[in-house]
């Protein structure tokens, strides 16, 4: 059985270009970014210390934790420095449509 569904979630006016901003669902934290193009989204917890990766500075396709600069990339998850890491962070697909930003959450 899959639980899955979309859900809206705000604007892409909430999130301005190469920045990440804070999804809230239940008790859970998702953070949504801008990359000009494209609209990616994984959850706001730095594995390493649980950082809000939203607060980071997105490099590329990838944002580096405020905390203690691990290198998340926002595509995949899997963290990208340090480099010996296994650590990934959940990832969701986005779709946008008119202006509107929905998630595909994994439960309802």
């Amino acid at each position: 059985m899959n639980d899955s569904h979309w859900m809206r979630v705000g604007t892409l006016d909430d999130v301005p270009i190469r920045e990440g901003r804070v999804v809230r669902i239940g008790g859970h934290e998702i953070a949504v970014f801008n990359l000009g193009g494209r609209l990616l989204a994984v959850d706001n917890r730095c594995p390493h210390k649980g950082g809000p990766l939203a607060d980071g500075i997105v490099v590329g396709d990838a944002v580096v934790c405020p905390l203690h600069a691990w290198r998340v990339n926002l595509e995949s998850g899997q963290v990208e420095r340090p480099a010996a890491s296994a650590n990934c962070v959940p990832r969701y697909d986005v779709r946008l449509e008119d202006g509107h930003i929905w998630l595909l959450l994994p439960w309802r």
